[in-house]
């Protein structure tokens, strides 16, 4: 597991966290296609993003493509 000091301050990101319909909480970074976790807890849900989105922003890197912008504008609406 990454510790939170080699988390790179740059890829801090914007993480939607809703209850899966199996009891699970799952972690989506909408900025990064495809990086999705879950966790027991909320808790472990974010840790498990946090190294989501180091791995996948290494990857990146590892790989020379660029890192995607954090861009995502939300809004909540109660319907």
């Amino acid at each position: 597991m990454m510790a939170i000091e080699d988390f790179d301050s740059d890829a801090m990101r914007q993480v939607v966290i809703s209850r899966g319909q199996d009891g699970y909480w799952v972690a989506e970074c909408p900025s990064l296609p495809g990086c999705v976790t879950q966790g027991r807890t909320r808790d472990e849900a974010i840790e498990n993003i946090k190294e989501a989105i180091g791995a996948y922003i290494a990857a990146l890197r590892d790989d020379g493509r660029p890192v995607p912008e954090d861009t995502l504008d939300t809004t909540i609406i109660a319907v």
